[in-house]
């Protein structure tokens, strides 16, 4: 079992980041974004009481500097003795240091620092592949199903909503390969939300009621389907995914990651199987449920979301960071 209190250990790793980040909105240079929240969540992790292993981070180590697949975080890159002042507990991590570049870049709604954590093994080393997935929350999970019809599920989901086709709200990315989901989604009477980028945050909305979001449809990446699937974990809700393979070598790369059945339908117990689970983002810009990092004369705010499964227990906690003057003013 992890300890309760690593949960506002990674809260700190998460609000870091999504300063860092928010620091470079709107200037048009996504890899400056990226690249800022990278660089402050990797320094933040060193100072968290882990053997800690990235199992989804940056890609492979000969493309990403930092936050790259298997590379070690926590105090155990620090000195023996320094290790030894503090219980050093092993976990797996998958990361997203920037959830939303593009939407940083232009100050758009909804970016998003995310971190999820469980003991060795809790959580699926998915390759870089596009994956199928239908994300709805704890009404719907028992209901639907990612072979079933668009038209099949959304008159499933509306039964269990107590609520009509019409009045479904489903998020899809805004892409050419979802065309065809589009129509059918319009056809079969619901309301459709494009997004440009974001699908985990638009995961989170659908599993959390009140949000206006009942469902996500479409084809994202993998490593964001398992940081949905830690969501999910904790908020009762469900993700069905499933890898898209298109040749030998996505077949290759499944392979490698362990990966035997391509054509394998996922649940959130699959993607995150682990026991002990604990998730924690930050707003980077305003969204859906967290509103972005605010700065003013005397400080930064931020809005976050820390959930973990034992004990099962979700918080949405709004931080201020104030200057050391003494004449700071706090502002609510």
């Amino acid at each position: 079992m992890l300890d309760s209190d690593l949960s506002l250990e990674f809260l700190r790793v998460v609000e870091r980041a999504a300063i860092a980040s928010a620091e470079t909105m709107g200037q048009g240079d996504g890899m400056k974004s990226d690249r800022a929240a990278v660089e402050a969540m990797r320094q933040e992790l060193d100072s968290v009481p882990i053997d800690g292993t990235i199992v989804i981070g940056e890609g492979e180590r000969d493309k990403a500097p930092m936050l790259f697949i298997g590379e070690k975080v926590g105090i155990v890159n620090l000195s023996p003795g320094e290790q030894r002042a503090r219980r050093v507990v092993s976990v797996d991590i998958a990361v997203d240091p920037l959830e939303g570049t593009n939407l940083c870049t232009t100050g758009a709604g909804n970016a998003i620092t995310v971190l999820a954590a469980s003991e060795r093994g809790g959580l699926l080393h998915a390759p870089d592949l596009y994956m199928e997935k239908l994300v709805v929350g704890p009404s719907s999970k028992h209901a639907v199903h990612l072979d079933a019809s668009v038209a099949e599920n959304l008159k499933a989901m509306a039964v269990c909503l107590d609520r009509d086709v019409k009045d479904l709200v489903v998020v899809v990315l805004e892409r050419d390969r979802h065309e065809w989901l589009i129509e059918e989604i319009r056809s079969a009477g619901a309301r459709i939300r494009l997004i440009a980028d974001g699908d985990l945050s638009a995961g989170i909305a659908a599993a959390v009621a009140g949000s206006g979001v009942h469902a996500v449809m479409g084809t994202g990446g993998a490593p964001e389907g398992v940081l949905t699937a830690a969501a999910m974990r904790c908020l009762n809700g469900e993700i069905f995914g499933r890898l898209v393979v298109r040749n030998a070598q996505d077949e290759a790369r499944c392979r490698a990651m362990g990966i035997k059945d391509t054509k394998r339908v996922y649940t959130s117990a699959d993607l995150a199987s682990g026991r002990a689970i604990i998730f924690a983002a930050t707003g980077v810009t305003d969204g859906t449920l967290l509103k972005g990092v605010r700065f003013f004369g005397d400080g930064t705010r931020t809005a976050s979301l820390i959930m973990q499964t034992e004990p099962h227990r979700i918080r949405f906690v709004d931080s201020i960071y104030v200057t050391n003057d003494e004449n700071v003013k706090i502002r609510f």
